[in-house]
């Protein structure tokens, strides 16, 4: 009989170690190490071994030479958001993982996109939730599909041998967080049983060229729950992310193997589901009859989306020694690096001021041209004089107080003009890249934050 070998591992962050240790050396966590064993039993084999030795491929290394390409073949879903973040629909044989907070509406997400594919067959794992429960959800979307299949089950080679039955074309884990593998001697979620099913639906997607979603939890600190390695092993990671307060959820990718990391996915919860927003720019700047002041509009691009959003900011009399500074949806450090450019090339004062910033929508942004409407937004707010509302901004502001050029500024313009603004103010160093004859809006460019404050404000206080 042999040994049984056993490991401490960070349930943090997953490092390994041999012994147990109070402080873990990766992550700086105290007492976040639990004993797992790690010793596999000699005669136990994979069920995904057995699923069809035509689909297994003879291991031998060949010239890169001898390699053909050819063109990538992706199903593409209803779903036009997510082919947009996937970077054209999805890949056969590919491993997705899909991360958000809870209730936050990943189930819905993937179980309405599996029941929309009504010419593949779909199985969806649950781990979490009875068939009753999904059948219940699925009557309230009203999507019907005969050959999507539900299986409720935490064991993975029960899964497995299920899967060779069906021989699904697409398959849905929710979540990857509560399968266990049988032969790992620890409890479900822990590093070692996450590692080893992730890897055991990994090695089953390369194989037989089913692409595998994997819904997975995150922790009170917003990452990924489980080991770093769970991230490196799939091909695509995406971040469903939005407030509870708002109907609008938001999906990035932070990590694709076959397109752009820099796409961004806009839906709106609804009951029936999520309902994809083709438009997101008229519902992220809110109708108002009359003008106030501290709002401005800023004209930003997601991916290779351009949206048009509102900034609002609200600067007032401190009442404390130190001034507050609050930012929402953008980073407070770039907030303050931008009042410091303000206070220093501009004369405004700010050191009495509490100055609160908020991105409309419960957006969080980082595109760095939204940093000149924030200026207009915080300097309308300074003066109590509002900005016209048919006058956005896109243009990203220096340490010198200069207005520095944006990429895609000519997308940007055509989103203004689409929506009926009549002017746009950006970077002197971009009318290279614009062909005004062709725009029915007025462009008008600025080098010095200085320009736009008299542009805007008639006066500049120096």
């Amino acid at each position: 009989m042999s040994k049984i070998k056993t490991a401490f591992f960070c349930q943090n962050c997953g490092n390994e170690s041999p012994k147990w240790l109070g402080k873990c050396p990766a992550c700086n966590e105290w007492n976040t190490f639990v004993e797992e064993v790690i010793q596999k039993e000699n005669n136990t084999v994979d069920a995904w071994k057995g699923l069809s030795n035509a689909d297994r491929k003879d291991v031998k290394a060949i010239s890169i030479e001898e390699i053909t390409t050819q063109k990538e073949e992706r199903i593409l879903t209803k779903d036009e958001e997510l082919n947009r973040v996937l970077g054209g629909g999805i890949v056969p044989g590919s491993v997705v993982l899909i991360a958000g907070e809870p209730g936050i509406g990943k189930s819905t997400l993937f179980l309405q996109d599996g029941l929309a594919l009504s010419t593949k067959t779909v199985l969806y794992i649950s781990g979490e939730e009875s068939e009753q429960q999904i059948k219940m959800r699925a009557n309230r979307l009203n999507i019907h599909h005969p050959d999507f299949y539900i299986l409720t089950e935490t064991n993975t080679q029960s899964i497995f041998q299920e899967i060779k039955k069906i021989k699904p074309q697409v398959v849905i884990v929710d979540s990857i967080q509560t399968l266990a593998a049988p032969y790992i001697d620890s409890a479900a979620g822990s590093v070692s049983q996450i590692r080893e099913c992730a890897a055991g639906f990994q090695r089953f997607a390369k194989e037989s060229n089913v692409p595998v979603f994997l819904i997975g939890h995150i922790t009170k600190d917003g990452s990924i729950a489980g080991p770093k390695i769970l991230e490196h092993m799939v091909d695509t990671v995406l971040q469903f992310e939005g407030d509870r307060h708002y109907t609008y959820r938001l999906l990035r990718t932070t990590k694709n193997r076959f397109g752009s990391t820099s796409e961004l996915g806009i839906y709106e919860m609804i009951g029936t589901g999520m309902r994809p927003v083709q438009n997101p720019s008229e519902l992220l700047i809110s109708q108002k009859e009359e003008q106030l002041s501290g709002t401005a509009i800023a004209a930003t691009v997601e991916g290779m989306r351009p949206l048009l959003i509102e900034v609002q900011a609200l600067v007032t009399q401190s009442v404390y020694g130190t001034p507050q500074r609050t930012a929402s949806g953008f980073d407070l450090r770039r907030l303050q690096l931008l009042l410091a450019v303000l206070e220093k090339r501009g004369g405004f004062h700010f050191g009495m001021k509490d100055v609160f910033l908020n991105m409309a929508g419960g957006l969080k942004v980082e595109d760095p041209s939204i940093d000149l409407a924030i200026v207009c937004a915080v300097l309308s707010s300074y003066d109590d004089t509002p900005i016209p509302q048919q006058i956005c901004f896109a243009g990203e502001v220096g340490l010198n107080g200069e207005v520095r050029a944006v990429n895609r500024i000519e997308q940007r313009i055509a989103e203004a003009e689409k929506l009926g603004f009549e002017k746009i103010i950006v970077s002197k160093y971009n009318q290279k890249n614009i062909s005004i004859k062709q725009l029915k809006i007025e462009v008008v460019a600025c080098s010095k934050v200085e320009e736009v404050y008299k542009l805007l404000f008639d006066t500049f206080a120096v």
